[in-house]
């Protein structure tokens, strides 16, 4: 008996689809695979994840709309590289959002997490001592999000993974000039203030790392653009 498709049936699996293929882009930034200025080919991408071309250009389209990339005639789209005053105020919005996160996921954060996020701490050092740049944004990148999930507000979360492309992205592109383990080192304090349950320590802890986490990216954007780098005033 072969299932029946009601109205719209159609837009809603390319609609599916679209998110899919969004969300797998998002996974290729946020690892670092795809730099900031990288080509981002719509039949290269088709192809890679076997769907047609009409669900990648939505995604890409869907992406463009929020500023992780752009799109530019006779050239296609590519990963935006923002400015240095707009990764400032990424920076400095996605550390209050992860404070609001920790706060809330304090009060609420099961036994289980928490033992995932030790895994994760110990799965993030094991990649620095193979230095396996790669490997290692990718666990961290999944350390900040089960903490953001944790708080249980869907809200926050989603307005979170709007910022977090941008600023998870120059974080993976900061990683080959500095040391990984003492980073990884650097997750335990968040840990350790979300196992006391203490709302207050949480929110501080994290956001003191985020803000050392913003001090790295704004070294690394000015090393590589100058200082007086467009968009820094």
């Amino acid at each position: 008996m072969s299932a029946e498709v009601g109205p719209g049936g159609d837009d809603l699996n390319r609609e599916v689809l679209s998110t899919q293929v969004k969300d797998r882009i998002l996974q290729w930034i946020l690892e670092g695979e795809l730099q900031p200025g990288s080509r981002i080919v719509e039949t290269r991408v088709a192809k890679q994840l076997g769907v047609s071309q009409a669900p990648v250009r939505e995604a890409l389209r869907d992406l463009a709309s929020v500023g992780i990339i752009e799109v530019a005639p006779f050239r296609g789209a590519s990963v935006r590289e923002p400015s240095k005053s707009e990764l400032v105020e990424a920076m400095a919005v996605r550390g209050e959002l992860e404070a609001i996160g920790a706060r809330w996921a304090a009060e609420r954060i099961t036994d289980s997490t928490l033992k995932d996020l030790r895994r994760l701490i110990e799965e993030m050092k094991e990649a620095a001592r193979d230095g396996d740049t790669h490997q290692h944004a990718t666990i961290n990148t999944q350390f900040h999000q089960a903490i953001m999930e944790a708080c249980g507000n869907r809200s926050l979360v989603w307005t979170w993974s709007l910022l977090e492309p941008m600023a998870r992205t120059y974080l993976t592109a900061t990683a080959p000039g500095i040391d990984l383990v003492w980073l990884g080192d650097r997750h335990l304090p968040i840990l350790e203030a979300l196992e006391s349950r203490d709302p207050d320590r949480a929110a501080e802890v994290i956001r003191a790392h985020s803000k050392e986490a913003e001090e790295l990216v704004l070294r690394h954007y000015e090393s590589t653009h100058g200082s007086a780098s467009r968009g820094s005033e």
